[in-house]
C-alpha cells in the first residue's frame, strides 16, 4: 500500500530523473543506519547454483545499478542477489535523452540508454567501498566505439579488472541499444568471443586462485533453432551460465500506446510468454548441463513460479520490481 502511493508520485516525474535520485538516495543511505526503512528480513530459501550458494533465488537485474552504487541498499531490500552493470572499460555517456520511457497500461518500460556507466574502474572502486560479502554479479559489455571485431579485447579487459571482485561475471551481448552487440550471439562470432574468455577465465583463476563462473546473457528475439545453436556454443565452450532474457525489440504488444513505438527495448509485461518461451528451449537443449537465470516480465510471484517451472533455477527482477516494489521479493521467496 505504502509503495502504491510512493509509486503514484514518482511516476509523474519523468523516468530518469527518479531513476537517478532514486540511486541517489540508496546510495547515500545503503551503509547507514537510515536502510533500516527499507530493509526487509526474509526467509531463507538457498540453492546452489553455478557453484555459489544464493541465499535466496530472486536477484536485481543489471540495468539499476549500473555503476555498482547502491549494492548494499539492494541487499537489503532482500535481493539474494544483486547484479550490477553493464559496465564498459572506458565511461561513455549513452544515448541521447529521452532515453527511457514508461507504457504504464502495459506495465513496460522502454530503453534506449546506450550502456551509459562511469567505466570499470569506477565500478571496481565503488564495489571496494561497499564490502558487500552476498552474491554479487557484474554484467559487462563493450563500449559503443568499439568496433564489433575487436570486442572481445572490451569484453577481457574488463573481466580482468572484476574478476577478484565477483562471485560471478555476465557477459552481456544481448542489449538492442549497441550497435551490432546482438550479433554477437550468433555461429563464429559467438564461438570466438566465449573461446576467449574461457581462456582468460582459466588465466585469471590460477592468478587468483579461484573460480570466478560466466554465464552470457540472451536476447529474447531469438528463432528456436537460433536458440539451440547458442545453446551448443555455450556448453561446447563450459560457460557456466546463461541469462534469459533481456529486453526485446518486439512491439506487437505495446505499438498502439503512447511511446510504444519508440526505439530501444522493451521490458515488462509484454516480454514475459517470449523470455518464458526462450527458457524452456533452453531447458530442453541444454538439458541440464548449465543452469539458467531466468529475468523478463515478473511482476508476481506467480510469474517467478512460471520461469521456474519452465526451467530457471534463478530469476531476477527488473521492471517488475519498479512496478510492484519491494513486496515482490518477498512475495516470490514466501512462495518458494
Amino acid at each position: 500500500m505504502l509503495y502504491s502511493a510512493i509509486r503514484k508520485v514518482m511516476f509523474q516525474l519523468d523516468p530518469e530523473v527518479i531513476h537517478d535520485l532514486t540511486i541517489k538516495s540508496l546510495h547515500l543511505t545503503g551503509n547507514s543506519p537510515l536502510k533500516g526503512l527499507y530493509k526487509q528480513s526474509l526467509q531463507e530459501k538457498p540453492v546452489d547454483v553455478m557453484g555459489i550458494r544464493f541465499p535466496n533465488p530472486v536477484g536485481l537485474s543489471a540495468g539499476l545499478d549500473k555503476n555498482g552504487e547502491c549494492i548494499q541498499a539492494f541487499s537489503a531490500l532482500g535481493f539474494g542477489f544483486v547484479e550490477i552493470g553493464t559496465v564498459t572499460p572506458r565511461p561513455q555517456p549513452g544515448n541521447p535523452k529521452p532515453r527511457i520511457f514508461r507504457l504504464e497500461e502495459a506495465n513496460a518500460v522502454i530503453n534506449r540508454m546506450g550502456f551509459n556507466n562511469k567505466g570499470v574502474d569506477y565500478l571496481v572502486d565503488q564495489v571496494r567501498k561497499a564490502d558487500f560479502k552476498g552474491v554479487l554479479g557484474i554484467n559487462i559489455g563493450k563500449n559503443k566505439d568499439t568496433p564489433e571485431e575487436n570486442a572481445k579485447d572490451d569484453y577481457i579487459h574488463c573481466m580482468r579488472k572484476v574478476y577478484d571482485h565477483a562471485s560471478y561475471i555476465t557477459v552481456n551481448i544481448s542489449s538492442p541499444n549497441t550497435p551490432g552487440l546482438r550479433s554477437l550471439q550468433y555461429g563464429e562470432a559467438l564461438n570466438e568471443l566465449l573461446a576467449a574468455l574461457k581462456e582468460e577465465q582459466k588465466t585469471l583463476a590460477e592468478k587468483f586462485g579461484k573460480y570466478i563462473p560466466l554465464a552470457v546473457k540472451i536476447a529474447p528475439d531469438l528463432t528456436e533453432e537460433e536458440v539451440n545453436g547458442i545453446a551448443e556454443c555455450l556448453v561446447q565452450n563450459n560457460i557456466d551460465g546463461v541469462i534469459a532474457t533481456n529486453t526485446t525489440l518486439a512491439r506487437d504488444k505495446v505499438e498502439h500506446l503512447l511511446h510504444g513505438n519508440e526505439q530501444g527495448g522493451l521490458s515488462g509485461k509484454p516480454v514475459k510468454e517470449q523470455s518464458t518461451i526462450v527458457i524452456k528451449q533452453l531447458a530442453k537443449a541444454l538439458d541440464g548441463k548449465l543452469p539458467i537465470i531466468g529475468v523478463g516480465g515478473i511482476h508476481s510471484a506467480e510469474d517467478a513460479k512460471e520461469k521456474l517451472e519452465a526451467g530457471a533455477a534463478l530469476v531476477q527482477l527488473y521492471t517488475g520490481f519498479i512496478y510492484e516494489g519491494p513486496s515482490l521479493i518477498k512475495d516470490i521467496v514466501d512462495s518458494l
